[in-house]
């Protein structure tokens, strides 16, 4: 994609990359958790917000105090109200919340988020608009508070089944 976002770029080499079931563990996770100073040591825990914390800190953009709970994001950065690429995305479930990067969206309409701990893998994932809670855009690298340049609230357009536009390939 043309102008890429730094932490979408970093975001999507990880795409792929998934926990291990039972005993062992992902050593890229378990990295990312020992570069936050988690106080865990696996990857069953629930991950999408040290994926989200991870890329952020490796692109210099911070992270909020208590980056693994997914809705600790809706302190932190600025709030749009609406989706745009590169945005976090926190949602509810049951039992907490979900936190994603904004990738794109469906021909329906649907958002694409890419996330940690989706199917317990990087991936890219399909979730309805009304599911969210709102949408945070990262400070910059001192901190600063800012907005998305408006040609980020255009979002690719995936296929349905989660490929991407062909002008990102």
């Amino acid at each position: 994609m043309k102008n890429e976002l730094s932490w979408m770029a970093e975001a999507k080499q990880y795409i792929g990359l998934a926990e291990i079931k039972g005993a062992q563990h992902n050593p890229v996770i378990i990295s990312w958790l020992r570069k936050l100073n988690a106080w865990w040591n696996d990857d069953e825990t629930p991950w999408c917000g040290t994926f989200i914390a991870a890329v952020l800190v490796r692109t210099n953009r911070g992270t909020p105090k208590h980056w693994y709970r997914a809705k600790a994001y809706l302190k932190w950065g600025t709030k749009l109200g609406r989706p745009a690429y590169g945005s976090i995305a926190v949602k509810s479930r049951k039992g907490g919340g979900h936190v994603f990067f904004v990738a794109g969206e469906t021909p329906d309409g649907d958002l694409v988020g890419l996330g940690g701990n989706q199917g317990d893998k990087v991936s890219l994932a399909r979730f309805k608009r009304e599911d969210i809670i709102d949408y945070m855009w990262p400070p910059t690298a001192s901190g600063e508070k800012r907005l998305p340049s408006m040609s980020r609230y255009r979002l690719p357009v995936y296929t349905d089944d989660l490929q991407p536009p062909e002008s990102e390939a």
